[in-house]
């Protein structure tokens, strides 16, 4: 089964064909990167007139370099929720309107479920049941996935995503956006105990976590030195940060993991392109006999493979959808879209 896919719930279009779910036989992304780092961030407004310029030839390249013509794309699928709502909305009408033109299935996807299904496209052997931990700009969730399409939350920030956090950092630091692989580079040469930094304990939920206060405290760090006219160790700052992160996500995760009996643990998302959380992770798997499941760098951040990698398996079960599908800027990972 061939499915053309399309993301673009952020500031990255993309489209990709995919075929019975594990194999990518084309992948296209146009990020829009350099045009939000004059603003240190993502302006909707911008990101959707951006998507609505280039997805129509983008998904035209992605067939083309699929070694395919429109006739042999079985399904559209499309990330419909959660992300940025107005540029959710350029991709689920061209969706739409070329499941319609083609006469085949339309596929809704949660933007979610496609980053942990990125991990099918590098590993044909993992199946579910397994344990994942999805982190990006916009989400951290501890994820049970008991089958393709039946997962629960099990923890989850009850306040800033571990993606945000590290933009955050970075531009208190006088670092470009997106501030994750700045910051990674940076943390390289610092000493990850410069600087005592919070790790937050919700009362009464131990996988969830909170980033608000380790966000707070680098900048006000940061904000310290410069008003005393004293040099910061930057370095050291980025490595101390990078540490606090990781001790937030990995011990909760592996935690969450024992309790559930799960022995396959995955990471998924942009933020799981940090080299520090990569390697305690490893470690940690390691430590408990766990198998670790991380995508290659190039299927963490947001890309159109993963949706189509979903996508098959939300075919599968049934969920398509009809021509009066929505966008939702938010949605649980374990709903399904109205139909």
């Amino acid at each position: 089964m061939n499915i053309l896919a399309i993301e673009s719930s952020c500031d990255e279009t993309a489209a990709a064909v995919v075929r019975d779910g594990r194999t990518v036989l084309s992948s296209e992304v146009l990020s829009q990167a350099d045009m939000h780092a004059l603003y240190g961030g993502v302006v909707p407004e911008i990101a959707s007139r951006s998507h609505i310029t280039v997805i129509s030839r983008l998904a035209s390249s992605a067939v083309e370099k699929a070694g395919l013509t429109k006739k042999d794309i079985d399904a559209i699928a499309v990330a419909a929720a959660p992300g940025l709502i107005g540029a959710l909305l350029v991709g689920v009408n061209f969706a739409k309107g070329a499941a319609m033109s083609l006469g085949v299935p339309l596929i809704p996807v949660h933007h979610v479920r496609g980053h942990i299904a990125a991990n099918y496209l590098a590993y044909p052997e993992l199946e579910p049941p397994f344990l994942c931990l999805a982190i990006s700009g916009g989400n951290t969730v501890i994820v049970d996935v008991r089958d393709y399409t039946d997962m629960r939350i099990v923890g989850a920030t009850r306040d800033d995503a571990a993606g945000e956090c590290f933009d955050k950092a970075a531009r208190v630091l006088g670092l470009p956006y997106p501030g994750g692989l700045p910051m990674d580079k940076l943390a390289q040469g610092g000493d990850d105990k410069a600087f005592k930094l919070p790790r937050a304990k919700i009362d009464g939920a131990p996988y969830d976590m909170s980033f608000s206060g380790l966000k707070t405290a680098v900048v006000n760090i940061a904000h310290n030195a410069q008003q005393k006219g004293e040099k910061l160790d930057e370095a050291g700052l980025a490595a101390s940060f990078a540490a606090a992160v990781s001790d937030t996500l990995v011990p909760r995760t592996m935690a969450a993991a024992r309790e559930l009996g799960r022995k396959n643990i995955v990471v998924a998302g942009g933020v799981a392109a940090n080299s520090r959380i990569r390697a305690d992770f490893k470690a940690a798997a390691e430590k408990e006999g766990c198998t670790l499941f991380v995508p290659p760098l190039k299927l963490c951040g947001d890309n159109a493979a993963m949706i189509g990698a979903q996508g098959y398996y939300e075919f599968l079960a049934g969920h398509t959808a009809g021509s009066d599908l929505n966008a939702y800027a938010t949605m649980d990972i374990s709903a399904d879209f109205p139909v």
